[in-house]
């Protein structure tokens, strides 16, 4: 068995965690990268808990994840670049910030809080990707979760 769903928004990581002095653990990046992550983190659990009503019962094997980032792509880029990109001559690997791991762990945080997955030690395998699209296209990213044999 298997799911594939979209979740639209922009990907956020989930960072290190910071012990503060009363012994409390925290994200350790910006009170914005901490909003940024919470406003992500809740459009995947709340996909992810629709994808859980639909199927009538969570993941509690070996588990395989993929997702694909799509993250917009900076002005910047040249225009034959875009263009390339746009008519899918070649694809637009994002290779800046934010890392994939990161990335990643906020993905199988937010399985777990939505109930799809019944924990995020279940992973076995990851197949995950980061790309830049052009302007109008939709970002957030592609998530597949599989049962392993």
């Amino acid at each position: 068995m298997n799911v594939r769903f979209n979740v639209i928004g922009l990907p956020a990581p989930q960072g290190s965690k910071t012990r503060m002095p009363n012994g409390a653990l925290v994200e350790g990046s910006s009170a914005t990268g901490r909003a940024k992550h919470r406003t992500w983190r809740q459009a995947v659990a709340h996909e992810a808990h629709h994808q859980r009503q639909l199927l009538e019962h969570c993941f509690t094997g070996p588990l395989m994840v993929g997702v694909t980032f799509r993250f917009p792509m900076p002005a910047s880029r040249p225009a034959a670049f875009k263009r390339r990109v746009a008519e899918g001559e070649i694809t637009g690997w994002k290779v800046t910030k934010p890392d994939l791991d990161k990335l990643a762990r906020s993905i199988g945080d937010a399985l777990t809080e939505a109930g799809l997955i019944e924990r995020d030690e279940l992973i076995a395998q990851w197949g995950v990707s980061k790309i830049e699209v052009p302007a109008g296209e939709w970002t957030g990213a592609t998530i597949t979760v599989q049962e392993l044999s």
